[in-house]
């Protein structure tokens, strides 16, 4: 499963300032699903100013690759951007930053087991009931 450092952006309830997370994703063979931090999520129309819908609640969000020169954010968005521990190395070497300004990103914890098998089961289901 393909693997790559991605950022993500909660639009729904927000504009350019929604609590906003870098990390690993997996991907679906096709690039149609987003598996990140326990979340899937489903590529679709442009919405609420995001890419993709969370499989489970529906919420919009912004997903895309990280930016070299380290500016994620929208420029008109605000706040600290979450970052996963286990990546800040990868993410600093992508970005050529000497280090994380403080002012900009959390460390947090991630929750690295993608529900891949539990989607597959959901989906695998609908097709059932047709």
């Amino acid at each position: 499963m393909k693997q790559k450092l991605m950022y993500v952006e909660l639009k729904t309830g927000y504009e350019d300032n929604g609590p906003a997370w870098i990390g690993m994703a997996s991907f679906s063979k096709t690039g149609q699903t987003v598996y990140f931090n326990g979340l899937i999520f489903l590529k679709g129309e442009r919405h609420s100013g995001g890419n993709h819908l969370e499989y489970f609640t529906g919420d919009s969000y912004w997903i895309s690759g990280i930016k070299k020169t380290g500016e994620d954010r929208h420029w008109a968005g605000s706040g600290k951007i979450k970052i996963d521990k286990q990546i800040v190395e990868q993410y600093l070497e992508t970005t050529k930053l000497s280090k994380l300004p403080s002012d900009k990103f959390d460390l947090v914890d991630f929750e690295n087991n993608q529900p891949i098998q539990e989607f597959n089961i959901l989906e695998n289901k609908k097709l059932e009931t047709f």
